[in-house]
């Protein structure tokens, strides 16, 4: 075991992460009730040191950096945004939280996320059927359809990285929407013309 994160709280669990450039491991966790703000936001540095980098977290989600490795995105599901932060490669720290992009609700709630090679940052719309792309200024310029209601997250791979691959989810569907939606909780791929970028790994 590498380390522990509220190892007494049985009541919580984690959820999404990622690595920044320099090899951090960023996690957050959720209540298993989904109640409000019971999450934080962790960082795992490599000598194993854990340091609660946001608190007050209710469902913590994609994680990810700019090109630059100047700022980075995250969210908190219920908050309905795409939040981003400054961010400092050297040190870890993150400051000055705001939003990067509102999601209509009408749209889905914001689950997980990936930033491709040219800065578009692909969301994963629970509840929304599809996946966004937003330009680095947060502009919506490309929407992937998919025949389920429950995208969960999204990373690229392949040759070239240019497969966009898709988790879904089959919960909390009833039986007959079990029966409309066959492939939910599959995996699906798809070439959505921007290429990925290879994700960086944890040093510890």
């Amino acid at each position: 075991m590498i380390a522990e994160v509220e190892a007494d709280r049985p009541d919580l669990r984690m959820n999404d992460g990622a690595c920044d450039r320099a090899g951090r491991f960023w996690a957050g966790t959720m209540a298993l009730d989904e109640r409000p703000c019971a999450g934080a936001l962790y960082r795992l540095d490599g000598g194993g040191r854990v340091e609660t980098m946001v608190r007050a977290v209710t469902i913590s989600n994609g994680i990810d950096w700019t090109l630059d490795d100047r700022r980075m995105y995250y969210i908190d599901s219920p908050t309905q945004s795409v939040d981003i932060f400054d961010f400092d490669v050297a040190s870890g720290a993150i400051t000055n939280r705001r939003p990067f992009v509102w999601i209509p609700p009408a749209d889905g709630v914001p689950d997980g996320l990936t930033v491709d090679a040219d800065g578009g940052v692909w969301v994963s719309l629970w509840n929304g059927s599809a996946v966004h792309r937003y330009s680095p200024d947060g502009t919506l310029d490309r929407v992937v359809r998919l025949p389920v209601t429950h995208p969960t997250s999204c990373a690229f791979g392949g040759a070239e990285l240019r497969d966009l691959y898709i988790t879904t989810a089959s919960i909390a569907l009833d039986a007959r929407e079990r029966e409309r939606q066959p492939h939910a909780g599959g995996l699906f791929r798809c070439r959505p013309g921007p290429a990925g970028r290879a994700p960086y790994r944890f040093r510890g």
